[in-house]
């Protein structure tokens, strides 16, 4: 497993080193998808394909952004207790 250290600029950008880059084929433009698995951050590059096959999957349903926020909100609220 590689590993490297890498910082979070005030706009909350990293860098993805370029041997890594290299390796998975990154290159600048790519999507990359990040989910939350406990307290870990996991990047995976997204094929163009999958992008495509999945543009407006979610139009007309619930904001995400919101349903996102709301959840944030609720653990903090549970947090205070």
């Amino acid at each position: 497993m590689l590993n490297r250290i890498t910082t979070v600029s005030t706009k909350g950008q990293l860098v993805i080193p370029a041997d890594m880059r290299d390796m998975l084929g990154i290159e600048p433009g790519a999507r990359i998808s990040i989910s939350l698995e406990g307290k870990r951050l996991v990047l995976e590059p997204v094929s163009e394909k999958l992008v495509d096959e999945t543009r407006g999957l979610f139009a007309g349903g619930p904001s995400l952004s919101k349903l996102l926020q709301e959840e944030r909100r609720r653990e903090k609220e549970n947090e205070k207790w």
